[in-house]
């Protein structure tokens, strides 16, 4: 049977992939959306999303990706998911995309393949990741009711999944490296209120302990260059993300972090090869962000594949 080619590939499950599945398959094209998991990305791991528009009372992250999922479906987007994008190449004017599960062909294709935590790599990260150390409250939290925990860095995600965690928790201890949060007012305010959250501003981690179990934090003021320890069973990390890009090297131009480099129609140096969301360079990182880069690339491709006809 000869192999399909699909008028475009979409790489990456979560919010500005799945926008661009619901936007390409409405136009009618041929679109088949590979996620190296399930599909949702950092959102459907995010507990709880306030400012996503048209939701006055928020919305679960999990559920809302799940609303994009089921929306790109009904418009026929083909899913295939735990089917991780391993090697792309050109071959005149298709696109070659192989997998773990095979090789997929199409005329266009949408990077939207997301960031993925940044690790501090602190003497003990390593070692207890996965045994009290975790990158995502909305998966591990659970495991630590009614146990004392820190969470380092106090932006947005620091914060809103601190938060999330404060409803099984005894306590949290914020630490961020700057003298002050970055994370949004109304979010500072909230957590600031809490009788359970304790702050260290313009401190570092120094290490992870533990004898077996992880059971305390090391922390060095900035300031005077002390340090201390705190009690803690658990540890989530928000220090930032990286691009997931690693596998496009050498294909397309990435800025000095690693980002994908695109214009303002999401196309990236290569015809025919598109980036949208999390991993593209010089944007703002928010779900209503990468929704409408969803929608530009998809009005892009259509306009793309009429001229290659």
């Amino acid at each position: 049977m000869s192999e399909v080619t699909y008028d475009v590939i979409i790489v990456g499950g979560g919010p500005a992939g799945l926008t661009c599945a619901i936007y390409a398959s409405r136009e009618k094209l041929n679109t088949l959306l590979l996620e190296k998991v399930q599909c949702g990305g950092l959102l459907a791991s995010t507990d709880f999303i306030e400012n996503y528009p048209g939701f006055p009372d928020g919305i679960a992250g999990m559920e809302l990706s799940d609303k994009f999922k089921q929306q790109a479906q009904r418009f026929g987007t083909e899913i295939i998911e735990f089917n991780e994008v391993k090697e792309l190449a050109t071959s005149g004017k298709t696109i070659k995309v192989k997998t773990e599960k095979g090789q997929y062909s199409a005329y266009a294709l949408v990077v939207a393949t997301g960031s993925i935590p940044k690790k501090l790599n602190v003497p003990g990260e390593e070692k207890y990741r996965g045994k009290g150390v975790s990158y995502c409250a909305t998966c591990d939290g659970p495991l630590f009711r009614n146990k004392d925990i820190a969470v380092i860095g106090c932006g947005n995600s620091g914060l809103q999944e601190g938060e999330a965690l404060l409803k099984y928790v005894q306590s949290v201890t914020f630490v961020e490296f700057l003298p002050q949060m970055s994370a949004s007012k109304i979010l500072q305010e909230r957590l600031k209120k809490q009788k359970k959250a304790t702050f260290f501003l313009n401190h570092a981690l120094s290490a992870i302990n533990g004898t077996g179990l992880l059971d305390s934090i090391t922390l060095k003021d900035r300031k005077d260059g002390q340090e201390k320890q705190i009690k803690v069973s658990g540890v989530f990390i928000y220090a930032g993300l990286l691009p997931n890009s690693k596998f496009l090297q050498n294909m397309v131009k990435l800025d000095k972090s690693g980002y994908i480099i695109t214009n303002e129609k999401m196309e990236t140096s290569l015809p025919g090869i598109y980036a949208i969301g999390d991993l593209r360079a010089d944007k703002v990182r928010q779900v209503d962000v990468a929704c409408a880069e969803g929608t530009i690339a998809a009005i892009s491709i259509r306009d793309y594949l009429k001229e290659l006809e």
